[in-house]
């Protein structure tokens, strides 16, 4: 999964469903102790720091936004890039030494966990807690234990794990996290996921749906479907396209997204599920990685340019849809002519947005092992910086030319520019900023029309309404309101 390295912190006003889980072993009745988190990632952290949330939650823990009061403090990393990895030994440096009292746990948890266990004890002697992607059922016995004095190591790989029986909180009420996927059997040659969260396999589709309407239940107005290739989720007879349609007709789900596919997977009966289901958000990002054919055989990606360039006609061919992905630069041996390709396939696809990034070796992967990083640092900055502007001149483009156009968008939160002010997003996952208005509220549904754009953010006024609510008139079937398979 590919996402901008970002820091989010648990909200301690948030309310967190029941939890059908156990408390630490010798604590029957624990008392209230109280949380600090933070979140390095893409969005399979986010949704495993809440599902870490509603166990702590259920275990007797608080959440605060304070690491000072906090009696348990987690950091939940990222192993895909070195710069988030030295980061986060900063950040458990700080939040370690300035711990309030000795008994206050520390603890790294996620891919980097997995990934550098032995490091972090050499690096960072002052955390007491170890735990992988796959440790997390084990979490309130680990702290316990911990608090106790022993330091604990918990970073074995489970192939059968998917947290089957445990839902999610929905941090800030409005979007609620489903993990459908965990692990991932693809083995791109710069890529460590495999080998810090295993590999690949799929929840229960009735598990699946029983936390969907969990969620519909507790408020929540869009549901992220996620897993590191999404789209090749598959469950016995169940496939990705039969499941998003089932999700969007869980009563109470507005909007269903998914994130992150896969190109090889990206079957024909998922484009027709995006198509012809109102629900669910017509906005793919796909990673491309590379324009040139040569590059992508080195990284073991499975496909040619041609190859996705057929599927990205497909999509662009479902009205409305907006494109984006993932460009990596400078991996091993790239040559001008190869960084050009690159370059040429951005002004060919014309994505409406990219996450782009300088190639780093990751220990372990095969890139690592066996393909030199002979591309001079200099030289990945200057090629970054290229496909950087070009993707801005685009997306610049691409989102004035959505002034004037009437959006439904989903109010997400309060805008952090004005208390005055509103963000929402629309179908298409364009951030759109909205005048704060009576009745209009996070969660709220409401037509917009955009009347100003910057490469980043639209700005709308909310639209009278034209009678009958969009979401009712763009409500999928709801086959009895309970999404079946």
């Amino acid at each position: 999964m590919s996402e901008l390295i970002q820091l989010k912190k648990a909200r301690a006003n948030s309310d967190a469903p029941t939890i059908d889980s156990g408390t630490p072993k010798g604590f029957p009745n624990p008392p209230v102790r109280t949380v600090y988190l933070e979140t390095y990632g893409c969005q399979m952290n986010v949704a495993d720091s809440d599902l870490m949330l509603g166990l702590l939650d259920r275990g007797g823990y608080a959440r605060t936004d304070d690491p000072a009061a906090a009696d348990l403090i987690l950091i939940n990393t990222c192993a895909v890039r070195e710069k988030a990895e030295e980061r986060v030994f900063a950040r458990a440096s700080m939040l370690g030494h300035g711990k309030a009292r000795p008994d206050v746990v520390l603890g790294i948890v996620g891919c980097m966990a997995e990934h550098l266990k032995d490091e972090i004890r050499r690096r960072a002697p002052h955390v007491d807690l170890v735990v992988g992607p796959d440790g997390y059922r084990r979490l309130l016995d680990s702290v316990a234990q911990a608090r106790g004095g022993d330091a604990v190591t918990d970073t074995r790989l489970d192939r059968e794990e998917t947290y089957s029986g445990l839902d999610p909180i929905a941090a800030d009420g409005v979007i609620g996290h489903v993990t459908i996927q965990r692990g991932c059997d693809k083995f791109c040659t710069f890529c460590v996921v495999p080998y810090t969260r295993g590999r690949e396999r799929g929840a229960a589709p009735r598990e699946i749906l029983r936390q969907v309407r969990a969620l519909a239940a507790a408020g929540v107005k869009e549901v992220q479907l996620l897993g590191q290739t999404v789209n090749s989720y598959r469950y016995e007879d169940v496939g990705f396209a039969a499941l998003l349609r089932a999700v969007a007709a869980v009563d109470g789900v507005e909007r269903v997204r998914f994130t992150s596919p896969y190109p090889l997977d990206f079957a024909d009966d998922v484009i027709a599920a995006i198509a012809e289901t109102p629900k669910v958000c017509k906005h793919v990002h796909l990673p491309l990685q590379s324009g040139s054919d040569a590059v992508l055989a080195r990284m073991r990606r499975g496909y040619d340019f041609a190859t996705f360039r057929t599927l990205y006609d497909k999509l662009r061919a479902v009205p409305g849809i907006a494109i984006t992905t993932d460009l990596l630069i400078g991996f091993c041996d790239e040559s001008d002519e190869e960084f050009r390709a690159t370059l040429r396939a951005q002004e060919e696809l014309r994505f409406d947005g990219a996450f782009t990034f300088a190639y780093s070796e990751r220990e372990g992967t095969y890139a690592a092992r066996k393909l030199p990083d002979t591309v001079p640092a200099e030289t990945k900055q200057e090629r970054l910086a290229e496909v950087i502007a070009a993707q801005q001149r685009i997306t610049g483009e691409i989102m004035a030319a959505q002034v004037g156009r009437r959006e439904r968008v989903l109010v997400e939160q309060r805008s952090k520019r004005s208390a005055d002010e509103l963000m929402a997003r629309t179908d298409a996952f364009r951030t759109v900023i909205v005048p704060a208005a009576p009745g209009v509220e996070p969660g709220a549904l409401v037509d917009a029309t955009i009347v100003r754009a910057t490469i980043a953010t639209l700005f709308g006024a909310v639209a009278p309404s034209r009678g009958e609510p969009a979401s009712s008139a763009r409500r999928a079937p709801s086959r009895g309101g309970m999404g079946t398979l």
